[in-house]
């Protein structure tokens, strides 16, 4: 016997759904900063195991997890498209994940949490970030939230924590549909190496710039070759503006070292190898307005 199944993450910006799909994958692929608009596109990772049905017999499972960009009002062409990444994941889940935490305003994207309840999957609320909540506070949430989604179960969490994260995972699996798995058992992700090059790279300048800058990059990746001890990079981080390209470079070039420094250190984490990184900084103006663009950089539009 075998079970498969699509869980999708959704969630409004900074709830924790990238945190909740590492842990849950066992593996760092979604970047994760306290920015908003952190995650642009949707990211699969697979997760394969073993479990018992109530009768005692072997059952293997898959689950095929979908991070989602934070639910956002667009402003520009680009967020049109982050928009229309995590209302598309309402539609072809079979167990939907909506992520919230105590900090969360509800308000702020009541339409898509309309969308929500209409959902065919199966719904489960998950409260993220209860450690950081008293227990009457979690309690008044849970209330709120069971009358806002009344058919969802509810689970509370710390993804941070990995508390109750087992908990949930349990129920995942019991929950999904007898299919035959959807991708190879040692398949992680749907994405290219190249992919999680420009994750990195771009984490670190939402971790090292302020204001407009870090949602005004777009990384590209040139070059990638690799030998047996060692990968040699080139990637060329596209701003939209020249007053933004002097500040990527920093006085100097200091800027520009730093963010290579920590992004090579994380690179050679993740693929286990030496890296040598190289990185440019060039103008592509307006880039996340226009349509051609985007397609280049690797979001197809709806």
């Amino acid at each position: 016997m075998h079970k498969s199944g699509f869980v999708n993450i959704v969630g409004n910006p900074n709830v924790g759904k990238s945190t909740l799909m590492n842990v849950l994958v066992g593996e760092r692929l979604s970047i994760i900063t306290s920015k908003a608009q952190t995650t642009r596109h949707r990211i699969l990772g697979i997760v394969n195991g073993e479990d018992k049905n109530a009768d005692g017999s072997p059952v293997e499972w898959q689950i095929v997890f979908s991070d989602t960009p934070g639910v956002l009002k667009p402003n520009y062409r680009l967020q049109e498209q982050m928009l229309h990444f995590s209302e598309s994941a309402l539609t072809d889940a079979d167990i939907l994940l909506y992520i919230t935490e105590g900090q969360d305003d509800i308000n702020k994207n009541a339409d898509f949490v309309e969308k929500v309840k209409r959902t065919k999957a199966h719904l489960i609320l998950v409260i993220n970030k209860i450690d950081l909540l008293t227990q009457q506070s979690l309690e008044e949430l849970t209330e709120f939230w069971h009358h806002q989604l009344p058919n969802a179960e509810i689970f509370q969490i710390s993804a941070k924590e990995r508390f109750g994260v087992d908990s949930l995972l349990h129920r995942l699996v019991e929950l999904l549909p007898e299919c035959p798995p959807f991708f190879d058992k040692d398949q992680l992700t749907d994405r290219p190496e190249r992919f999680f090059v420009n994750e990195i790279i771009r984490e670190k300048i939402l971790l090292m710039y302020d204001k407009e800058i870090p949602y005004s990059v777009e990384v590209e990746v040139e070059s990638f070759k690799e030998d047996d001890n060692i990968i040699r990079i080139d990637a060329v981080i596209c701003v939209e503006r020249e007053s933004q390209k002097g500040i990527i470079i920093g006085k100097g070039g200091a800027a520009l070292k730093k963010t290579g420094m920590l992004a090579r250190k994380d690179l050679e984490t993740f693929f286990g190898k030496q890296i040598f990184l190289k990185l440019l900084v060039k103008v592509d103006k307006d880039w996340r307005q226009k349509s051609s663009r985007l397609r280049h950089y690797g979001y197809e539009l709806n």
